[in-house]
């Protein structure tokens, strides 16, 4: 492989990246990321990963069916828990010393968000995994990514997608003829609702000058090659890609 482009990344998984084909967490392919995370830490990598829990529940389906809408998001928050541990236990089961961050402490099983302790684990050699969100109903994970990449000044965002390989300007599986964006502004997605990540995420990264590369993880060594700068999905930012 080549030598890596990024040296500290947020790496953006969705619940449903780590279900497989359905509902709950699928334990091949939660091995299969931690196999391909473990690589590129050998590369010398600093990664971070935030974790989504659509794949167990989602605040907004709640919501919508007529509960509390910050009930609902707490539900998901801890859902987003049980999947930062199950990636935690796959990565140490390969031999990568993990630490799980919660935004709302739970001290028995992941450590309190603190932000200087995060950096000094990825110094460390360490994975990082974000979970529960920012620790606020109402706001994403999408968000909690950026905010995340902010804070401890990663220098991308990898969109983690299962079976899409970028942004397109219509849904892929119902257009065939759909055109894929090899490189779009923050702006341009923001305007035309590409869905990339909600818009209060797309905003943070536009103010900050934070790139985000989407791409379909299920081809396999896609998140080393997005590290290494390869032109593999589509580049969000404000600048061209190289």
């Amino acid at each position: 492989m080549a030598l890596p482009k990024y040296n500290r990344v947020v790496l953006k998984l969705s619940g449903e990246a780590l279900g497989g084909s359905g509902y709950g967490i699928d334990p091949e392919v939660v091995g299969s990321i931690a196999t391909e995370i473990r690589t590129v830490m050998e590369l010398g990598v600093e990664v971070a990963i935030v974790v989504g829990g659509g794949n167990i529940w989602r605040g907004a389906t709640g919501s919508a069916k007529g509960m509390d809408r910050t009930t609902a998001d707490h539900m998901g928050m801890l859902a987003t828990v049980i999947n930062a541990l199950a990636l935690q236990d796959a990565l140490e089961g390969q031999g990568v010393p993990t630490r799980v961050q919660t935004a709302i402490e739970m001290r028995q099983i992941a450590e309190p968000y603190i932000r200087r302790r995060a950096v000094r684990h990825l110094e460390k050699g360490r994975v990082v995994i974000f979970a529960t969100g920012t620790g606020n109903p109402y706001f994403s994970t999408d968000t909690a990514a950026a905010l995340r990449a902010l804070e401890i000044e990663a220098e991308v965002i990898l969109m983690a997608k299962r079976g899409v390989d970028g942004v397109y300007d219509a849904d892929p599986r119902i257009h065939p003829d759909a055109r894929r964006y090899e490189t779009i502004s923050y702006l341009d997605v923001i305007s035309q609702n590409l869905g990339v990540m909600d818009s209060t995420a797309t905003s943070l990264c536009m103010d900050n000058g934070i790139p985000i590369i989407v791409f379909n993880f299920d081809e396999q060594g896609s998140i080393g090659k997005a590290i290494c700068g390869f032109k593999i999905g589509t580049y969000v930012g404000g600048e061209q890609r190289d």
